[in-house]
């Protein structure tokens, strides 16, 4: 089965998604995700300019084989973009080889490990009442796992307050559904927003938050946080120590984690379970972290992390020491990157958790998907391949848009980790 057609294609309903489609010479295609928010053209450069080129001819059933090709005949390996494009090219093959045998690619993978994946949603608020408000919407919604995140006193705008999205963009997903924090970050226009930040001001607020949200919603109900890689290790820890009486799920990104040797010093001070990851791509990223056991949570993405072939090598590593995965999915995944997520979820032994935010009306429209979302849990569905299709034709009403994530400023004037 020869690839006889690879075309990138760009669109953005609600965000910008850039999607690979491969063809055969039988007539079965196949989607890959390599999305990467606020950079997206680089990719689509990569791939167009630099790997459609190798695919056309190749057998689309060497999967393995075409990963280690693109890997490493480039010579310069690894990095985001790197990665995504080949990570699009593994999802593709995938979906071509569940199509060819008329079977879902998680029964490729090995078969189901569960009947669902546990999800979590984004709560948010800029103050309590807003918080507990969104809280209780995703509880409506059917989750079962919640995180949790809140505007700071004297901060206009930070990271993952659904309320900062709507107000900057009054025609956004957000505003649409009251709050919800599936908004676009990535500010279109041709210069970045700009937050503030105050660090001790943070750490103040951030444990008063849960222990309210504790006292509302008990003690039961999964909580899960995004640090969001603004905190030095010592203040890592000092969050994680405040954070231990209200039983966290994870805390996530608590420090940038590229010092991988910092996760020791958080370690030692705190028993907080760590999620780390949703920035790397490779598994020499993880690699000292998994096998010093210093996070407990790999935060990878299908999209970013090589595809379904490499980031299952990531996750088979890390079950060795009773690691478990926990998924980049918010909506700069497109839902081929999601289901690529599902599939393999639903396959490995290891699974902790996967994040899910709901994608647009304008989203789904152009990617068509089996997915189901039943009391708290995701299933892929058994349509063949990864279960999703591509409407070239809405995708086409939808042109590329310049877009920038946000960055952040102290209040000297320092830039500092967004």
């Amino acid at each position: 089965m020869i690839i006889e057609r690879a075309d990138v294609i760009v669109t953005s309903p609600s965000r910008n998604f850039v999607t690979l489609k491969l063809t055969t010479d039988e007539g079965h295609t196949g989607l890959g995700d390599a999305t990467l928010n606020g950079r997206e053209l680089a990719v689509v450069s990569y791939l167009r300019d630099h790997v459609v080129p190798l695919l056309i001819g190749r057998d689309a059933h060497r999967i393995e084989d075409t990963w280690q090709f693109l890997y490493r005949s480039a010579y310069w390996r690894r990095g985001p973009v790197t990665m995504a494009a080949i990570a699009a090219v593994d999802m593709a093959l995938w979906d071509i080889k569940g199509k060819a045998a008329g079977m879902p690619v998680y029964q490729l993978l090995g078969g189901a490990s569960r009947t669902g994946l546990l999800a979590y949603g984004h709560a948010s608020g800029k103050d309590l009442p807003e918080l507990f408000d969104s809280v209780r919407h995703h509880l409506e919604e059917g989750y079962r796992a919640i995180r949790i995140q809140t505007g700071v006193p004297g901060l206009t705008s930070i990271y993952g307050i659904a309320s900062n999205a709507a107000h900057e963009h009054p025609g956004s997903a957000a505003a649409a559904s009251g709050g919800r924090y599936d908004y676009e970050p990535a500010r279109r226009g041709a210069w970045p927003k700009e937050e503030d930040w105050d660090t001790r001001s943070y750490l103040r607020h951030v444990p008063t938050v849960f222990e309210a949200v504790r006292g509302e919603f008990g003690p039961e109900l999964p909580l899960l946080h995004d640090a969001h890689h603004r905190l030095t290790p010592i203040q890592a820890a000092q969050l994680g120590k405040a954070l231990e009486p209200y039983d966290l799920f994870w805390l996530e990104d608590c420090t940038p984690a590229e010092n991988q040797e910092a996760l020791r010093l958080v370690r030692q001070h705190t028993t907080t379970p760590l999620a780390i990851g949703e920035v790397f791509n490779t598994v020499w990223d993880y690699q000292q972290l998994i096998r010093e056991q210093l996070i407990d949570y790999v935060r990878g993405s299908v999209t970013h992390t090589g595809g379904i072939s490499h980031l299952r090598k990531v996750l088979d590593h890390a079950a060795q020491y009773q690691i478990k995965s926990g998924m980049h999915g918010p909506t700069d995944i497109s839902p081929v990157g999601m289901a690529a997520a599902m599939h393999l979820g639903l396959a490995i032994h290891n699974f902790g958790i996967q994040e899910y935010m709901r994608h647009s009306a304008a989203t789904d429209a152009v990617f068509r998907q089996s997915f189901t979302w039943r009391d708290g849990l995701l299933h892929p569905g058994d349509a063949p391949g990864l279960g999703v299709e591509l409407d070239v034709d809405e995708a086409g009403r939808y042109p590329y848009e310049q877009a920038y994530l946000p960055f952040n400023r102290l209040a000297d004037g320092t830039v500092h980790d967004w």
